[in-house]
């Protein structure tokens, strides 16, 4: 039986020195099937160096999952299976992509900038990820 994965992008920011580095959800719901393939996505402003996502399980720390920096993707160690990122930096557009979602998926995700100017603390949004059954 496939369990709805109900995904909710929620804003949660911290402030930067400035703020010409503002980051987005691309929408506020999505819905999947387990097993379909899920793309979380952020629109940012500004310019930027790297795009990062972090994952957190509830009662646990939030875990770093992939960057992309300087056109140059790093995964975390051990890396996270199913997961890429697809930063198109000429849209300003990023997305978290899983692959074949399953419950082990369903947490809170973070898609966070890394600004181009040096003491900026980095943005962070939340991106709420649930499965339910039918």
């Amino acid at each position: 039986m496939n369990m709805l994965i109900y995904i909710m992008i929620l804003l949660s920011s911290t402030e930067g020195s400035r703020a010409t580095e503002v980051i987005t959800p691309k929408s506020e719901r999505v819905f999947a099937l387990e097993g379909d393939n899920v793309t979380l996505s952020c629109i940012y402003s500004g310019s930027v160096r790297g795009v990062h996502w972090y994952r957190q399980y509830a009662g646990s720390p939030p875990q770093f999952l992939i960057l992309e920096y300087s056109g140059v993707t790093t995964e975390a160690i051990p890396p996270v299976p199913r997961v890429t990122i697809n930063h198109r930096k000429e849209e300003r557009h990023v997305d978290l992509k899983i692959s074949s979602a399953t419950v082990s998926n369903s947490a809170l995700y973070y898609c966070a900038l890394v600004p181009t100017v040096t003491g900026n603390l980095i943005t962070l949004y939340k991106n709420s990820f649930h499965m339910l059954k039918p």
